[in-house]
């Protein structure tokens, strides 16, 4: 089976404060983290809350740059100062709050084709009938199409973040805690459309959480992190 992402000995560092008679030290928040994921399985990340998973999420989706180590999606080597549009369409983010994650002066139409006027050339016709058809595909009505996101509920908005992130037939996506501000109930269908958009497009999943039993009714594998290491 095909890796379509690897990491390899990812390290990260950020500034540390200094003082007036001590030298600021760089606060190492990722300690060589290496791990594959194959085409079309969902790899979870657990930790606790400060292990390094969101670092290691902005690290995956080309947003932060690694301090030193190497990041390849489908075998190349990419560097977040010399991507190429076609690769930074290969990996896409869902965030964890479906309330902050979308923009509330844009309606559902806008933003759902917004992504292909950045990265495509179709037409207003096609971007328009794109944006229908995902918009239904996530479980939403062709009547949402025109209407804001204060509308919605938190299910709702995060289907919607969702459908952003795969206009543009992404093959990775990136899960930062895409569940845990929803109720239980909301949660299991949106787990359940999940599993159905990977089998259906063959989506490869980063799956970061730190609740267990969301964890094993998604995941293929699991790796365990702890003060930016992995332990598991």
């Amino acid at each position: 089976m095909t890796a379509v992402l690897q990491a390899k000995n990812i390290i990260r560092d950020y500034p540390g404060a200094g003082g007036m008679f001590r030298k600021a030290q760089p606060v190492r928040a990722l300690k060589g983290i290496t791990f594959s994921v194959e085409q079309g399985k969902t790899l979870a990340i657990v930790g606790e809350s400060g292990c390094g998973k969101s670092t290691l999420a902005r690290i995956l989706t080309l947003i932060d740059p690694a301090t030193e180590g190497e990041l390849l999606i489908d075998g190349q080597a990419v560097n977040v100062s010399g991507l190429t549009p076609e690769l930074r369409r290969q990996v896409q983010i869902v965030f964890q709050n479906p309330y902050g994650s979308l923009n509330p002066r844009q309606k559902v139409g806008d933003m759902l084709m917004e992504p292909l006027v950045l990265n495509t050339d179709d037409n207003a016709a096609t971007r328009r009938e794109k944006a229908m058809a995902m918009l239904t595909r996530v479980g939403l009505l062709p009547e949402h199409f025109g209407r804001y996101p204060h509308m919605f509920s938190g299910g709702q908005r995060q289907r919607l973040a969702i459908a952003r992130a795969l206009m543009v037939n992404p093959r990775l996506l990136v899960l930062d805690e895409p569940v845990s501000a929803l109720d239980l109930s909301v949660q299991a269908q949106v787990l359940n459309l999940l599993a159905d958009l990977q089998d259906e497009f063959n989506l490869t999943y980063v799956f970061i959480s730190h609740d267990l039993s969301v964890v094993r009714y998604i995941a293929d594998e699991v790796m365990v992190m702890f003060k930016g290491e992995v332990v598991e």
